[in-house]
């Protein structure tokens, strides 16, 4: 059989046309020779469900941007640390603070897999506590240590010959080699990207049992032409199209909505954090979080989400129909 209900006959057609007397749907619809849509295409219900749409659309949106940045922040992180190391040299009564940092220095050089080696000096090493203690503060009086930056080469380190001889050395001297700062950074990347993948699943459940309720509505709201379908001879699949393709427009139009409102929420935001990057603490705020700028395969992942949403809206709206059929006839 096709999918289509095939035109009723002549005498069928005016005896329903009698029952139907009354009803301006029904006679709207049986006295073309073609089948009419089941659904309004402008109705309440369908505009109040766009807006629900629009509005799961834009968070699902964010909630893939954020992904993106968190992902792509820690990846630059990640980089960033395991480029280099660093060795502190606390101050100590009695002992030259300068002929440490040299001595230090003296060792990094001859160790295997370090490519560069670089000491602040006291003021830089100040500096650097400003974004937390604030600045004009005199520090000359607190035993700043001096630090001593590492720049890695591709070759692994020789961590443990190096700790060895700065122990005997300079015992003022630690070294970090951010190996534990980079493991709780990628585990707190990652429970953040689960964390946003699953408030991405919570907003496309809560679209279906939105599609779900608005369905059993407009079925409710169309059961006496639903009715008259089967009696022309309409089968549930093709009743379940006509409703897939309503709620499929419905869903594609609100998913676009949200989904270019996402967007152009990001642009914005790329457009002001590049505007103000000189402000005062956007250095250490772009190095915590990155600079809000949303790579275009994030552009392209909410744009997915959108096609997503739409899918989503049709494919309920179907397998829902199908079922409330299948009940109400058995």
């Amino acid at each position: 059989m096709t999918d289509a209900a095939p035109p009723p006959s002549a005498g069928l057609k005016a005896r329903l046309l009698r029952l139907a007397r009354g009803v301006p749907a029904l006679e709207i619809f049986l006295s073309r020779s073609a089948l009419t849509p089941i659904l309004p295409a402008r109705s309440i219900t369908g505009r109040a469900l766009m807006l629900v749409v629009v509005i799961m659309t834009f968070l699902a949106g964010l909630t893939a941007g954020a992904v993106h940045l968190i992902a792509d922040a820690s990846a630059e992180w990640s980089r960033e640390i395991a480029r280099e190391a660093t060795i502190q040299i606390r101050p100590l009564t009695g002992r030259n603070v300068e002929a440490d940092v040299a001595k230090v220095m003296a060792l990094a050089k001859e160790t295997r897999g370090i490519a560069g080696v670089r000491s602040y000096t006291r003021e830089e090493g100040e500096k650097l506590l400003e974004p937390w203690l604030g600045a004009g503060l005199d520090l000359k009086e607190l035993p700043v240590p001096r630090l001593v930056v590492l720049s890695l080469s591709g070759e692994g380190a020789d961590w443990s010959g190096l700790k060895a001889r700065l122990a005997e050395a300079v015992p003022t001297a630690s070294l970090d080699d951010h190996r534990l700062w980079l493991e709780r950074l990628r585990a707190m990347a990652r429970m953040l990207v689960i964390v946003g993948v699953i408030i991405l699943a919570l907003v496309l459940v809560a679209t279906g049992l939105a599609v779900t309720f608005a369905t059993h509505g407009a079925m409710a709201g169309t059961a006496h032409i639903i009715e008259v379908l089967h009696l022309v001879g309409a089968e549930d699949r093709y009743i379940a199209r006509e409703f897939q393709r309503h709620f499929l427009r419905l869903g594609l139009k609100g998913a676009l909505i949200g989904g270019g409102l996402a967007v152009l929420f990001y642009a914005l935001v790329s457009l002001s954090s590049a505007r103000f990057g000189q402000a005062a603490g956007a250095e250490q705020v772009e190095a915590l979080f990155g600079r809000f700028s949303l790579p275009g395969t994030g552009y392209l992942s909410v744009l997915a989400i959108a096609l997503v949403v739409s899918a989503l809206t049709a494919a309920v709206s179907r397998i829902t129909v199908f079922r409330s059929l299948s009940m109400s006839g058995s």
